[in-house]
């Protein structure tokens, strides 16, 4: 996904309460892990779709997800 698409959801008034709600999911920090230690490291273009299909998690929590691993990844490059 690219930036431009992240924007797209990041500009929506709703993105806090999104994050606000995903960070509130008990599997939340459990699915983030491995998704930063596995997934990404074998797929590091997944899309938000394909991850929560894999999942089997909310699209919201997919989005909310990929968003801090790759805000990390450009900050530690």
């Amino acid at each position: 996904m690219s930036e431009d698409e992240f924007n797209r959801y990041l500009n929506n008034p709703l993105w806090p309460i999104l994050v606000e709600t995903v960070h509130a999911m008990v599997m939340y920090k459990h699915h983030k892990a491995y998704v930063e230690e596995k997934i990404i490291r074998e797929q590091p273009n997944i899309t938000p779709r394909r991850l929560a299909v894999e999942l089997g998690i909310p699209l919201g929590e997919a989005l909310v997800i990929l968003y801090e691993i790759k805000s990390k990844m450009r900050g530690q490059t």
